[in-house]
């Protein structure tokens, strides 16, 4: 499932900037289509790529590691301290 995720996020990606890059090139010639490619282009980027890519990154990790808690906070300071001993070494 992992690579098929992947694959679908490379292709919605080249397909939205495809049409990005169409709607341009009908811009230059004054079609009136244009807008609606470069928008559904960047619909597709901001609301099926980017969603998907966070899927895919995210899946199997536990979302509390990365959450600012009193915890982590003192895991950070120990790491602070430790790099500053070992530079004054």
């Amino acid at each position: 499932m992992k690579f098929k995720l992947k694959y679908l996020t490379v292709l919605v990606v080249i397909a939205s900037f495809a049409a990005i890059i169409y709607g341009f090139s009908l811009k230059s010639k004054n079609q009136p289509l244009a807008n609606k490619y470069i928008g559904g282009g960047t619909l597709g980027l901001f609301l099926i790529a980017m969603p998907l890519f966070l899927i895919q990154e995210s899946r199997g990790k536990n979302m509390k590691d990365y959450m600012l808690t009193k915890e982590n906070i003192l895991k950070m300071q120990e790491r602070e301290n430790s790099k500053n001993k070992k530079k004054d070494l």
